[in-house]
């Protein structure tokens, strides 16, 4: 891909985040360092690599106790994504490594913590030890909502009133970016569902309100070890589907809690929702993330997780 004279020489990785194996998951390309690129520049590489998101890390010395990272989608920047979040701190985390002294890199390695400045604020990204290989970003609390009438949500995903689950509210949900959170009945209804391109256009326009990316999930599953199935479409951003969306499962995670989902008791004991969640089945990319959620000393706490596999180097030419 041919760059302007600012964006030669600008190494690149590409990973996959909550992938099982290489090419599931949802790949990410991260662009290192930024600091000469402009806005413009950063916006026409996201486009050309055209993954759902594109990550550029400011430089490897953290300023303000973390990296500075900037997040854009081929089509713009946003302030908070999740799989550009555990993916771009696992590839600073492994070129801190790589560098083997404090100095080349600004910051001593094998830490368990990186925390990535983003647009939303500091989010910290937590390496788990062992052979799990799990990364965990713990951002802010999602923020609920406006509730949707459940016949308005069906016609725009194209099923009947009676796929909604009448036992949960459709609601927006927000960290950084918003969602509208969609509750289904079954399996079959998660998988019978798609995109009705003039409802939904005409839904938001006749609200006067921006089209919000779809999130649909049922407690129905493929894998006896996950407890959710979702999926996530955002036509209008030029999504039609989305393997793995680690911002919309950090809203789900409290939606979960704040509407007693899996009952009173939670799963994990007062309240608490530990499970793993499916996405990108539909799709032929199966992805799996971890969700850990709760309330502590009254106060939303919510963290999502999942494995991160290299997949490959460059150089922007």
């Amino acid at each position: 891909m041919k760059k302007g004279k600012a964006a030669q020489g600008h190494p690149f990785s590409i990973v996959d985040v909550f992938a099982e194996a290489k090419y599931a998951g949802n790949q990410l390309a991260v662009v290192r360092p930024a600091s000469a690129l402009t806005d413009a520049e950063m916006q026409r590489i996201a486009f050309e690599f055209n993954f759902p998101e594109t990550t550029f890390i400011d430089s490897l010395r953290p300023r303000r106790g973390g990296f500075d990272v900037r997040i854009f989608t081929p089509r713009q920047e946003v302030p908070f994504a999740g799989h550009p979040t555990l993916g771009t701190a696992h590839v600073i985390r492994s070129l801190l490594d790589a560098a083997g002294k404090e100095g080349k890199a600004g910051k001593a390695s094998h830490t368990d913590t990186i925390v990535l400045n983003l647009k939303v604020g500091p989010v910290p990204v937590r390496f788990e030890a062992g052979d799990s290989g799990l990364r965990w970003m713990r951002p802010e609390p999602p923020k609920l909502g406006r509730v949707h009438e459940p016949k308005a949500a069906a016609k725009i995903l194209g099923l009947s009133a009676k796929d909604i689950d009448p036992d949960f509210p459709v609601q927006e949900a927000a960290i950084g970016m918003a969602f509208l959170m969609i509750p289904l009945r079954n399996l079959d209804a998660v998988k019978r569902a798609a995109t009705d391109l003039p409802a939904y256009r005409k839904y938001f326009a006749g609200r006067g309100e921006p089209a919000l990316p779809l999130f649909l999930f049922s407690r129905e599953t493929y894998s006896p070890e996950s407890r959710i199935n979702c999926r996530m479409f955002a036509e209008l951003f030029g999504i039609p589907e989305d393997p793995a969306t680690g911002s919309a499962n950090a809203c789900l995670a409290g939606y979960l809690v704040k509407h007693g989902y899996f009952g009173k008791g939670g799963i994990g004991g007062k309240g608490r929702v530990r499970i793993q969640v499916e996405q990108g089945y539909e799709m032929g990319r199966k992805s799996l993330l971890q969700l850990d959620a709760g309330m502590r000393n009254r106060k939303m706490e919510v963290a999502v997780g999942g494995r991160v596999i290299a997949i490959a180097q460059g150089m922007l030419i």
